[in-house]
Parts: structure tokens; sequence; C-alpha cells
């Protein structure tokens, strides 16, 4: 079997060793007989899967008790409305950075049940960018502000996070796990599973216990962040394979280091951007110092050119090179999974390339 280089947003690249695992317990689950997929939610086969994918998040990311580390479905869309639904009550004010098209998803949700302060705004400024913390036009006594940690699709980052008042709430679906934090920095931390963690149709939601009693009287129980908090994310059947799978990410992650994971990141995405700033043949989307380690965008000359680079490219082996389809160009995802030697061999071709149509 030969494997691809899969450079995808979302769904993305798992490591080999955890499609492997998923592989050989798929039939047959540590003897148990059946698929963890087949087992009870309620059993000790799952049961342990759960509790270690729960342990596994807290010791990577320094989880305090304060915290509950939630396992919800519906993936990171659905929190959108789950955030305001909880924390924004009558009366408040809910602060929201708009720096591209998924921070501009959550403010859309976001006004559907409240008041919104759109506190910087550079959702449209090319080259992408996200605000800086002198940009920001506060709310006195918001609710919460909101940010978008990595912009999937424009490829902007932020290297550092906000120092406000209210609890900050952050969307990190595509940068979560990639670099150590300091989660004693936010209300709330969610992402979908597909990019970093995971298959799709999941969410992990880190957020402060003191917050999940904000929510309004009224709310319908399975929106209530306490509601899951009280249950262990087992109110309902949980996304059990999911999370099976979060587990052996997770613990791939724990073999690797979190430090040396975040370092292989910065260094592949460093050989890209190196490769695109190498001449004037290839021009990247984002400001340098809002450059992604995740999601690297670029353009060509032409967008004959660029459809172009992503047939030969494809023929290559080298698959989920073209832009989104809302902004066109190139964008390489090279999320923890993906490997620093398939970043180095789209070098050597993005520079064939440029030789033979530069």
């Amino acid at each position: 079997m030969a494997r691809c280089y899969n450079f995808c947003a979302g769904p993305a690249t798992l490591s080999l060793s955890v499609l492997e695992t998923a592989r050989d317990e798929m039939v047959d689950y540590q003897g148990c007989g059946m698929s963890i997929m087949e087992s009870s939610h309620r059993g000790k086969q799952y049961a342990a899967v759960h509790a270690e994918a729960e342990s596994n998040i807290r010791e990577l990311m320094g989880v305090s008790d304060d915290y509950a580390v939630l396992f919800l479905q519906g993936g990171a869309s659905t929190q959108f409305a789950y955030i305001p639904i909880n924390l924004l009550g009558e009366g408040q004010t809910a602060d929201y950075t708009n720096s591209g098209a998924w921070a501009a998803k959550a403010i859309k949700e976001a006004k559907l049940i409240g008041d919104v302060n759109i506190a910087a705004d550079c959702g449209s400024d090319i080259p992408t960018r996200v605000p800086s913390q002198d940009e920001l036009q506060l709310t006195d006594g918001a609710a919460y502000l909101h940010i978008t940690s990595n912009e999937t699709i424009s490829g902007a980052q932020w290297k550092t996070y906000p120092t406000v008042d209210a609890p900050l709430v952050a969307d990190m679906s595509s940068d979560i796990l990639s670099r150590p934090i300091d989660v004693s920095q936010f209300g709330l931390i969610y992402a979908g599973l597909q990019k970093n963690l995971g298959p799709s149709g999941a969410a992990l939601v880190i957020i402060r216990k003191d917050l999940a009693e904000r929510v309004p009287s009224g709310t319908p129980t399975m929106f209530k962040y306490a509601t899951h908090i009280d249950k262990g994310s087992m109110f309902n059947t949980p996304p059990c394979f999911s999370i099976y799978i979060l587990n052996l990410v997770t613990r791939w992650i724990k073999e690797q280091g979190l430090e040396n994971v975040y370092q292989q990141n910065v260094d592949k995405a460093a050989a890209l951007y190196a490769a695109i700033d190498g001449g004037d043949f290839y021009r990247g989307t984002a400001v340098p110092e809002c450059r992604s380690d995740m999601n690297v965008t670029w353009r060509l000359p032409s967008e004959a050119l660029e459809a172009e680079f992503v047939k030969q490219a494809d023929a290559q082996g080298f698959k989920g090179l073209k832009g989104h389809r809302s902004v066109g160009g190139i964008r390489a995802s090279i999320y923890n999974a993906f490997p620093a030697e398939g970043v180095d061999a789209l070098v050597t071709f993005m520079k064939d390339f440029q030789s033979r149509n530069g």
C-alpha cells in the first residue's frame, strides 16, 4: 500500500501508528470479542477509554480541576451556538474578534442569541491577519471575548493571546495541541476533533466550571454545559469511536512529547514559508507575523498556474492542496501528524514546478 501525503484541511491526516492500532483493534477490542464501536458506553471497556482520553487531555494541556473536559457531539460549529446560549445572559454583550471565515460564522450564530460587539475586524484584510491587542475595542463588563486562534482558510494564527478582563473563549479547532498553552488564561476552549485530534463529528470543550453555572433558566437540558459536566459527558450516548481515536492520538502526542511536536510544527512551517519566500513566483497570503504553523496558504502568478500546480501535485501523491473555494490559491495543512518528510517532498516539487513555469 502506498499512502499519499494528505494536505487536507479536515478531516485531516492521522498518525500511521494510530490508524494501525485502530485497524488491529477494530474487530476484537482487547480480547472482549467485539469492536469498541459495538461496546456499551456504560461498559468497562469504553469507560476506560473515556477516562484515559480525559486524563490525557488534562495532562497534555495542564488542565486543573477548576475546569471540566467535555466530549460533545456536533463538532465546533455547534459550539458557535452553545457558547452564547450558556454564557451570554440577558442584557449582556459578548465581544468577538472577526479574523476570517470561521470567526464570522461564530459571530453570525451569536447574534441569533444576544448582543454582540465586534471588538476588532480584520476579516476582509489582504494579506490576511489576526487583530492585535491594541486594536481591541472591548465592552465594559462583557460576558466574554471570543477569538478564533487559527483561521484554517486564510492561514492566519494568533501567536500570543489577548489579555482581557472578561473570560477569554477560543475556537482552537485547527491548532489545538499543536503547541503548549496556558489554559488558565481561558474561560473556555473548544475544538472540532477532525484536524489535530481525530475524526469529524465531535468536539472537545474545556470550560471553567463556574462559567457553566451562568446558563439561563429554561435552557434545554441537552444544550447546557452543566448537564454534560454533571454526567461526565455521558448524559446521552457519546461519540464513542471518535473519543477512542482521540485517546489514541493523545497517547501518540504523549509519546512524542508536546514540546517536540511543537518544534516539528514550527520547522515544517518554516521550510514551506522559506520555499514561498525564495523568489517572486510564490506569494504568501498571510501577514508574516501572523502566519499559521498549521495551514500554509499561498498564490501563484495566475489561477491557471494554480490549477496546473494542483493537478501535477495530485499526480505525484500530494493530495488536498487546492485552496478553499471561497479564496482560491494553494493551501497545505500540516497538522501534528503530518510527516516532516512530506513537507520536504513538497518543497522539492515546488522548486521543480517553479523552474519549469517561472
